[in-house]
């Protein structure tokens, strides 16, 4: 049986720390971009291959190379706030990081990365590329990882390699993504696409086709509403910062698999009734800064959910039921954090037995209300 909550609000008028919104990937450093997906004990490892020797062990009848002003080490290419225009030469065959980042490389060409077969992660972060060969990707038969936000791309680059498992193309100019642009990529499993000044009109049907995604994130474009040709695979959806007016009955019935959805900073009215229902594994949701006037209705039905954002928005009342279903043993797990301040509620006529399903009282987040 759940515990007796009639002190539970005694607490809640208090300014509880913000929660944190998901925000985007922001590389700080090259080690975040090689180190992200692996600990530094594998990194070694890999970079210290037995049939080839050490990491400082040189291919066989190669002459050691480094382009000028980079660093290399360990396989490790550093050629950071170089002020390059391009790519440069002399990159040793056997790199397995490139950082090439803040820069001003303007084009990607051809042979830019020709022999780089063992190339496991490239950044290309903050330069000024607006053009990359259809082909230049060609050579990098293992790599995983692509970081090429902040530049100035118009398109989703050709002829990614198929080993590709991640990619950021966020903060570039991409208005469209046509039919199969992920073609033949079976092994991505995350694409951050956010700050591109793309409409729900700019993705055409089939543009994310055969992917299997866990992780996608297109915030801060130019979206009224919830794609609806998205991967059903997602564990995770960002859509926030964008122009959402409303969640329709049918928008989220894809997206079965959701753990996460983010729609915070949007313009949303209203969600329709029972289109949280296909939602049935979701544990976080961010619904936080719209222009609700009421909370949701079908939260009580989801059985995982454990976070709900709902702070800045235009709720005015909670009722006993919004939050917990009205039998016992219904919800498998409690609620850990459910943030309400900044709206118009009164907190002090809601009845404790809204929350009989949060597991501590300190979960709750009223605060101050401030027209």
């Amino acid at each position: 049986m759940l515990p007796h909550c009639s002190f539970l609000l005694l607490l809640c008028a208090v300014q509880l720390p913000s929660p944190s919104s998901a925000l985007p990937f922001e590389q700080k450093g090259f080690w975040d971009f090689a180190l992200d997906s692996m600990d530094a004990e594998m990194t070694m490892e890999m970079m210290r291959d037995p049939e080839e020797g050490s990491a400082d062990d040189l291919f066989p009848h190669e002459i050691p190379t480094c382009p000028f002003g980079c660093q290399c080490h360990l396989r490790v290419v550093q050629c950071s706030d170089l002020g390059f225009t391009e790519v440069p030469t002399n990159i040793p065959r056997d790199t397995k990081f490139l950082d090439l980042q803040n820069n001003r490389i303007t084009e990607i060409k051809e042979n830019d990365f020709k022999g780089l077969t063992n190339l496991y992660g490239l950044s290309l972060r903050n330069n000024l590329i607006s053009k990359v060969h259809p082909r230049a990707f060609v050579p990098l038969k293992h790599m995983q990882k692509l970081y090429f936000s902040k530049n100035l791309l118009t398109t989703i680059p050709k002829n990614l390699p198929a080993s590709l498992v991640e990619i950021r193309i966020h903060e570039n100019r991409i208005r469209k993504v046509p039919a199969g642009a992920f073609a033949g990529l079976n092994n991505m499993n995350c694409i951050e696409m956010g700050a591109n000044p793309i409409q729900n009109s700019g993705f055409e049907p089939g543009a994310f086709k055969g992917l299997k995604l866990n992780f996608l994130r297109i915030s801060e474009a130019k979206l009224t509403g919830v794609p609806k040709d998205l991967p059903q695979s997602l564990h995770e959806l960002h859509l926030d910062h964008n122009q959402i007016q409303a969640v329709e009955l049918e928008d989220l019935s894809r997206y079965k698999n959701l753990y996460r959805l983010g729609l915070g900073f949007n313009h949303i009215r209203n969600i329709e009734n029972g289109s949280l229902s296909y939602l049935t594994m979701l544990r976080e949701l961010h619904l936080d800064n719209n222009r609700l006037t009421r909370v949701p209705q079908g939260l009580p039905d989801m059985k995982y959910l454990q976070v709900v954002y709902l702070h800045s928005n235009n709720i005015s009342q909670v009722g006993v039921n919004d939050f917990c279903p009205r039998g016992f043993g219904m919800k498998r797990t409690f609620y850990n954090g459910i943030s309400l301040f900044s709206n118009p509620v009164k907190y002090w006529e809601v009845q404790p037995a809204a929350f009989r399903c949060v597991s501590d009282r300190f979960a709750i987040q009223f605060g101050n209300y401030k027209k």
